[in-house]
């Protein structure tokens, strides 16, 4: 097994400046890539666990190929692959959110992904690059309060979330990897100037919960009328008990608005494996026929995005929600927690 052993400067400030960040995915104090075999494929997983483990199970059912799963948040596992650079024994990199996959792709890491992956997934949701691809998706949403707000009070574009009138009316987590990758969209969509000062007003308006559960339950129980989430917590906890959404509903701003914001998952391939021929076939896995049924039949509530599956009849489909377009890999994170240290939110 060979692996180049460098580690550019680059990458560690990168690094650095990303540190702190937090994503939704559970966390493992197990380490099961320590005694893994060479030829088993080490899959660092920002996705959610319980899906990635549906992947890696099929994956090895279909052709025999064993595979492990090094699992954390987006931030977590992006500076990791980037502070271990050509060194790494990740074969595999899965995200929730496109910034993470782009930081490891910008400190050049990745491997290009073979064209007849990269057939099976529309352009949207794949960056031009081709160094990685989209896997999922999953969109922006205002979960809403209707004893709180009438269909007639509700915002038309995320931007209005900065009024004054907003002032105590909505919240939101700004620590959290999933709302940093919408910022991350705004900042692309609108600028930094316009970005930076809506990011103020969010200082003064907004209120900050742990993460999108807990907007989603403060909503719900009346205590602040809206919150901005990602949408398959909503259609999740709607699918179950509804204990935490049903006093609530989802507002979806479309119209190409930066709150319609459909946020990539990726997936990419580390240019240091030395199992490239099986990362290559994992990612075409992930996104073909079988890896997006998984997806879309599954408890996840994302979208799939690939090989022509459909997602969950629950879910308006993603042509619907009329999202602006954003080459995911144009999302730039470390400007984001720049922008919101300086607004006071980290």
């Amino acid at each position: 097994m060979t692996r180049r052993r460098s580690m550019t400067a680059f990458a560690a400030g990168l690094a650095a400046a990303a540190l702190g960040l937090t994503a939704c995915s559970d966390n493992s104090d197990e380490d099961p890539v320590a005694s893994a075999s060479d030829d088993t494929l080490v899959v660092y997983n920002a996705q959610h666990e319980q899906l990635t483990q549906e992947w890696a199970d099929a994956f090895t059912e279909e052709t025999g190929i064993e595979v492990v799963l090094r699992n954390g948040g987006d931030a977590e596992l992006g500076n990791q692959l980037v502070q271990e650079g050509d060194e790494s024994r990740a074969d595999v990199f899965l995200t929730e959110n496109s910034p993470a996959i782009s930081l490891v792709e910008n400190a050049g890491l990745l491997a290009p992904v073979d064209q007849a992956t990269l057939d099976q997934v529309p352009e949207q949701y794949r960056p031009a690059t081709g160094d990685w691809t989209g896997i999922a998706a999953r969109s922006t949403v205002f979960v809403y309060n209707p004893d709180e707000l009438t269909e007639a009070e509700l915002p038309a574009s995320i931007m209005d979330l900065a009024d004054p009138a907003w002032k105590g009316r909505w919240g939101a987590a700004p620590g959290g990897a999933d709302f940093q990758a919408i910022i991350s969209a705004m900042l692309e969509l609108e600028g930094a100037d316009a970005t930076g000062q809506w990011l103020e007003a969010m200082k003064d308006n907004a209120t900050a919960y742990q993460n999108n559960i807990a907007t989603m339950k403060a909503v719900n129980a009346g205590e602040v009328p809206g919150g901005v989430i990602y949408h398959y917590y909503w259609f999740r906890d709607q699918d179950g008990t509804q204990e935490n959404s049903g006093n609530t509903e989802l507002h979806y701003f479309r119209n190409q608005d930066p709150g319609a914001f459909v946020s990539v998952s990726g997936g990419g391939v580390l240019a240091s494996s030395a199992n490239q021929d099986e990362a290559q076939q994992f990612l075409a896995f992930v996104t073909g026929e079988t890896g997006q049924e998984i997806l879309g039949t599954g408890y996840s509530m994302e979208y799939p995005v690939a090989s022509g599956v459909a997602a969950n009849p629950a879910l308006p489909t993603l042509d619907s929600l009329q999202a602006p377009a954003v080459d995911p890999s144009t999302l730039n994170s470390v400007e984001v927690t720049d922008l919101m240290t300086d607004a006071g939110l980290l």
